[in-house]
C-alpha cells in the first residue's frame, strides 16, 4: 500500500515544477444535473494533463547514474508529452516511442520539449518491441505511464489538492484508462476524505475496467473504439489492485454522451477539454438521479485536443 507519507513526499517533490490547478463550477451544469459539481481542471496543468504529476515524480527520483542514461516510454499522447517535459526540466535525455498514426500535433509537442520521437507501427506489440530496442541501444530507464508506484504517487496529488480545495465531497468521479489517476485518487481519498465515495468513469466502447471490477480479474481491452482515446488502455496489475479495493463502481457512458458532455464544457464553462476528460461529466449526466443533491468532484484530466479534428458532430 502506498502510504500517506509517500503521497505527501510526492507533492513536496513535484510542487516547484507543476501547477496547483483550479477548481471551477458551473451554475448551468449544476441546474442541469441537480448536483453541485466541482471540476478539478488538470486541462490547465503543465503539458495539458495530469500525467505530468506522475512523470515528474518518477524522473526526480532517478539516481545520478539513471539520469545520465536517460528515460524512455511509449505513448500516443499525454504521457509522452509529460515525460518529455519532465525530462527536460531535470536535464535528462528522453526517447518517446509513438505510433505512426499518433496526431502530428502531439509528436510536435514531444519534440518541442526536447525529446526524440521514435515512430513505430500502431500496435501494442510494436510499441513494446520498439521501446525495448531503444532501451537496448541507449540504456534508458523505462518510465511507465500508469502501472508503477512512483507514477501513482504523483497522480495521487491531484485528488489531494481537490480535497483540500473542496472539503466534504460526497462523491469523486474520475476517468479510467490504465488506472493511474483513478487508483491514485482513491488512495488519497481513503486517507484524506474516507467518507467520499470514489467511482471510475469509462466509455461503453472501452469498458475493460468495468468488466474487470465485476469479474475480479483484469479483462484486457480488445479493439476499443472510442473518441476518448486516452481511455483505451487496459488496467495494470498494480492499478487494478488499488481499484478493486478502493473504488465503489465503474460507471459507463455512450459515445454520444461523451460528445455532448464535451460540448457542454466547452460552451458553458468556456474551457478546452479533451474527450477523455468529458467522460466523468458524461457518466454523471447519464446517472444523475444517483447523485441528486450531492457534492460531486470531477477530475478533468486533460485538454490536449487536435483542433483539426474537433469531435462535436
Amino acid at each position: 500500500m502506498i502510504t500517506w507519507d509517500a503521497i505527501e513526499a510526492a507533492e513536496h517533490r513535484i510542487k516547484p515544477f507543476i501547477h496547483t490547478t483550479p477548481v471551477l463550477t458551473s451554475a448551468f451544469l449544476d441546474e442541469l444535473s441537480g448536483v453541485q459539481l466541482f471540476f478539478k481542471c488538470e486541462n490547465f496543468q503543465k503539458t495539458g494533463s495530469f500525467k505530468v504529476r506522475g512523470a515528474t515524480n518518477s524522473v526526480l527520483q532517478l539516481s545520478a547514474d539513471e539520469k545520465q542514461r536517460g528515460v524512455a516510454t511509449h505513448s500516443s499522447g499525454n504521457h509522452g508529452q509529460a515525460l518529455a517535459w519532465a525530462a527536460r526540466e531535470a536535464g535528462v535525455q528522453a526517447w518517446i516511442v509513438m505510433p505512426s498514426n499518433a496526431p502530428q500535433v502531439k509528436k510536435n509537442a514531444v519534440q518541442a520539449y526536447g525529446a526524440t520521437v521514435v515512430e513505430c507501427e500502431p500496435t501494442l506489440q510494436a510499441r513494446e518491441n520498439t521501446l525495448q530496442k531503444v532501451q537496448d541501444e541507449t540504456g534508458a530507464i523505462f518510465i511507465p505511464p500508469y502501472n508503477a508506484l512512483r507514477t501513482i504517487e504523483g497522480q495521487a496529488t491531484c485528488a489531494k489538492e481537490l480535497h483540500e480545495q473542496i472539503p466534504g465531497l460526497d462523491y469523486l468521479l474520475v476517468p479510467v484508462g490504465g488506472g493511474g489517476i483513478l487508483s491514485g485518487s482513491a488512495l488519497t481519498t481513503q486517507y484524506l476524505s474516507p467518507k467520499t465515495i470514489v467511482m471510475g468513469c469509462e466509455p461503453e466502447n472501452a469498458d475493460d475496467a468495468c468488466r474487470s471490477l465485476k469479474q475480479g480479474e483484469i479483462v484486457p481491452s480488445l479493439n476499443p473504439d472510442t473518441i476518448a482515446d486516452g481511455l483505451k488502455t487496459s488496467l495494470g496489475e498494480i492499478t487494478f489492485a488499488y481499484i478493486k479495493e478502493l473504488v465503489a463502481d465503474i460507471l459507463l457512458c455512450s459515445e454520444k454522451d461523451i460528445k455532448r458532455a464535451m460540448q457542454l464544457i466547452w460552451e458553458r464553462m468556456k474551457i478546452i477539454v479533451e474527450p477523455s476528460s468529458a467522460v466523468a461529466l458524461a457518466c454523471l449526466l447519464q446517472h444523475k438521479e444517483h447523485f441528486r443533491g450531492k457534492l460531486v468532484g470531477l477530475i478533468l484530466t486533460g485538454g490536449n485536443v487536435d483542433l483539426s479534428t474537433l469531435a462535436f458532430e
